[in-house]
């Protein structure tokens, strides 16, 4: 739906290929999940150069969340008590609601979570979980460029087709 009108949109666009895969991994909900099968597909890059500019595209959100999120948090605070009641009553129930795998699993949930290829867990929703839970700018980079790294190699295999040439050999 939204995915399908912004990978149709950029196929229309006459942007170098390169570019159309970074911007698409640049965009929350589609990252590298929607970045790699388009670029391999309708810009026809090649599986290495589909991840690595799928890969260059969806980390840009990661710095950009993690360096401006707590400015940005504390701005809104001091401008509204309704937008810091807001905010607050929000960084709370999520705190709560990770909180048992945060303690489970440290810092490495926060890999494992960017880590996993569905909607939702991706670098911009890993990047706001590294601000909520405090984790430093540059551990967070490491985890979630770790994170997207694995989620990347699976998309790509999976849009490759490996996954079901392993089943068919098995």
């Amino acid at each position: 739906m939204i995915r399908d009108f912004f990978i149709g949109a950029f196929s229309n666009i006459s942007l170098p290929p390169e570019v159309s895969t970074m911007l698409l991994g640049f965009l929350p909900i589609i990252e590298m999940r929607g970045a790699v099968p388009a670029a391999h597909g309708l810009f026809k890059l090649s599986w290495f150069s589909a991840f690595f500019w799928a890969y260059l595209g969806s980390m840009l959100p990661a710095a950009i969340i993690l360096k401006l999120a707590d400015p940005v948090i504390a701005w809104c605070n001091r401008k509204s008590r309704f937008c810091a009641n807001l905010v607050g009553r929000a960084l709370e129930r999520t705190r709560k609601h990770f909180r048992k795998e945060h303690e489970k699993f440290g810092e490495l949930a926060l890999l494992i979570f960017v880590a996993i290829p569905l909607p939702g867990t991706g670098v911009w929703a890993g990047s706001l979980a590294a601000v909520i839970f405090g984790i430093s700018f540059r551990r967070a980079m490491a985890l979630i460029a770790a994170g997207n790294a694995v989620a990347g190699v699976l998309i790509t295999l999976a849009s490759a087709g490996a996954f079901s040439l392993v089943g068919a050999l098995l």
